[in-house]
Order: structure tokens, then sequence, then C-alpha cells
């Protein structure tokens, strides 16, 4: 049954700024999904390389890292709405160059690396104010608001996906771009619907600032534990996704859908369905399951049996609600924005980074050998960390006995 100790999904939406965020948000994704495989094809088409489809679909991962070097201690000293409406018209902008004729690969890379460079920050602005909308009242509600803007996401990777594979075939992959510049612009305009908040923090942004932030998050173990939690095996699997065009050109989108339907259940289960006193002993198993199903596909299954494989696995990524629920815990709340925004920044960069080793490995072998050999890391990290966790926190590490504060 569902976990009534904590707030429901229509409570949320009658909690003031719920809506436009959500709906913003729900834009953007489906803007980044159209445009991620409509570039990914054009890629391909124009090089013939998984290595360069792979990166052009989740190289904006690849400057995360970067960002969350320079711009993340923005997340909590900028202003909300006029950040993420901002952020939303740079990404129109940066698509809607994407499609330009004649455009040169190298200079597709650029821009999407460049669009990643500014995602770092939105990330940590989104997140730290769902953060405070959910906890408004002095009720948390943090993971129920996450889990529905993750199912959000799968609902929206779903249709985005299969309306992007139906109009690259009415129309053109350039066109889609287009298409997805608007989606990005119509982003834009439901931000500014939100009511307009101070910063959560005092001073200025500044490299410093965010340097010093960051290491003060990363210098608790039990958060440096989740932050690798979240950020290496998923990464890892994502790395097997990133594969899916040159796996099979022609079933990409199906399987994308797939692996969006699996991750929507995962997070209605681990959102609404378990009960709150199981959640942090099945992050682990999540993980376990996020990277089995993919170890089968070096011997290219049947495409029904390959898309349930991928449907199965990717339920697993409910595990990052569970470990983004402890992060919190374990995080001071002036913090939340930027602790929210290094995980998002450090996840998708490890993407990046995963998408990028996959489609080399897929280069010297096939993509469903590289598909296999990114599972088979993923789960070995997942062993590693948890052995380690167990041994170095106080608490249980990722399998707590006990959640336990930390500054």
């Amino acid at each position: 049954m569902p976990d009534t100790s904590r707030r429901s999904y229509a409570d949320l939406f009658r909690t003031p700024e719920f809506s436009p965020l959500f709906l913003s948000s729900s834009a953007g994704i489906a803007a980044q999904t159209v445009s991620g495989l409509a570039l990914g094809t054009l890629v391909f088409r124009a090089t013939d390389s998984p290595l360069l489809s792979a990166v052009s679909m989740f190289g904006p991962s690849l400057a995360q890292v970067l960002g969350a070097t320079l711009f993340l201690s923005g997340a909590d000293r900028l202003a909300p709405r006029a950040t993420l409406a901002g952020l939303s018209l740079a990404f129109a902008a940066a698509t809607a160059a994407l499609a330009l004729p004649g455009l040169p690969v190298w200079a597709m890379l650029a821009i999407v690396l460049a669009e990643g460079l500014i995602a770092s920050l939105g990330g940590g602005v989104r997140w730290g104010l769902l953060n405070e909308i959910c906890s408004q009242g002095g009720e948390n509600g943090y993971l129920t608001g996450r889990s529905l803007f993750t199912m959000m996401s799968g609902v929206m990777q779903i249709s985005g996906y299969a309306a992007g594979g139906v109009l690259m075939t009415l129309l053109s992959p350039r066109l889609c771009l287009l298409l997805a510049a608007v989606l990005y612009g119509t982003a834009a305009g439901l931000a500014l619907r939100l009511t307009p908040r101070p910063p959560r923090a005092t001073g200025r942004p500044s490299v410093a600032a965010t340097w010093r932030t960051n290491a003060r998050l990363w210098s608790s173990a039990p958060r440096r534990h989740v932050y690798l939690a979240l950020w290496i095996p998923n990464g890892l699997v994502v790395g097997c996704e990133s594969l899916y065009v040159s796996y099979d050109p022609r079933a990409a989108g199906t399987l994308f859908s797939c692996a969006a339907l699996g991750m929507l259940a995962g997070d209605v289960a681990v959102g609404r369905l378990l009960p709150a006193r199981l959640r942090p002993r099945l992050g682990i198993p999540l993980l376990v399951l996020l990277a089995a199903p993919y170890l089968v596909l070096f011997l290219r299954p049947p495409l029904p049996l390959t898309a349930v494989l991928v449907g199965l696995a990717s339920v697993g990524f409910g595990a990052s609600l569970v470990q983004q629920e402890r992060l919190v815990a374990l995080t001071p709340g002036e913090l939340s924005g930027h602790a929210l925004g290094l995980h998002s920044a450090g996840m998708l960069t490890m993407q990046g980074v995963a998408a990028a080793l996959a489609g080399t490995v897929a280069q010297f072998s096939s993509p469903a050998t590289a598909m296999t050999v990114m599972a088979a890391g993923s789960l070995a990290v997942t062993l590693t960390l948890t052995v380690a966790s167990r041994r170095e926190a106080a608490d249980g590490g990722l399998l707590p006995r006990r959640v336990a504060g930390a500054v």
C-alpha cells in the first residue's frame, strides 16, 4: 500500500509554484529528448560512428563537471525564477543553431558541450527550489516531489522518443531540432509563472565559493559514498543506453521508450508504493537490477526480448531516489541546492564519460559487446562501494542502520 506518512502527489499539485516548475521542466525534458534523438541520428548518418553518435546525444553531460566547479555556487545564490527562464532561453538558441544546414560535426559537438556547461547550474537551481517548495509548512516532501519529476521525465521520454522517431520519418532531424527549440522557449515562458523568490543563501556566486562548498560536501564520508553510488553505477548503464542507435538504428526509439517506461515503473514503486522503512534497504538491490539484464545482450537476443530486458533494467533507476533521500537527510538546508546540483552535475558528467567509453568499446568490438562490458563494470562498482561504505561509515553506509546527520 502507498506510504501515507508523506505527502501525496495531489498535495504537491495543490502547493503554490509546484505546477509551474513541473510544467516548465516537462517542456524542457521533451525538448531534450527530441533534440537528442534528432542530433544523434543526424551525426550517425553523417559519420557512421557509434562513438560520435553517442557523444552527440550525451555530450552535454561531459561538460557538467566543469560547470560544477565554476558555477554551482549560484544554485543557492541566484533568484530561481529568472535563472531557470534564462537557461531555457539559452538552450532554445543553442538548439536552433544545431539545425543550421551545413554545420560541421565538430561545431555541433562544441554547441552541445556548451549546453552542458550551463546545464550544471540549472540542475542545482531546479532541485533546490523543488526541495524548498516541497518543504513548505515544515513537511519534507522532497522524495515524493522528485519521484513525480522523475516519473514525468519517463513519460516525456517515452512520448518524446516515440514522437521524435515518427517526426524524423515524416520530416527531418533538422526540423525536429527546430521543434525542440520551440519547446525550450515554452519552458522559459512557464518558468516565468513562478513566484519571484530570493536566493536561499547570501553572498555572490563565485568560483571560490563553489570550490569551498564542494569541498565541504565531499568531506563527509557518508555523503561521499552516496555521491559515488549516485554517479558511477547509473552512469555506466546510461553508457549502454547511448548505444541504442548503433545497436539497432531502426528500433532505437523503441528501446529508449522501453527504458523510459521501466524507469517510470521504478519511480512509482519507490516514490509511492514502498514503505519508508524498506526504502533504504533496497538501494543496492535496485542498482544490481539496473545493470544485470544488460549482461546477456552480447548474445543479440531478438528485439522483443531486448526491449523487455531494457525495460526491466530501467526499473533499477529507482535506486537514485533512495540515495537522493539519504543525501538530503545528510545535508544542511542552506546547502540543499548546491548539494543536489552537485549530484545532478556529477551524475550527468559520468553519463557523458560512460557514453564516450561505451562508444569507444563499441568502435573496437560491437555495440552489443560494449553494453555487456559496461553492465559488468556497473555491477563491480556497486559491489565495491557497498563493501567500502559498510567498513568506513559509522551508520552503515549505503545500507544504513539509521540516517545520521552531517555538517
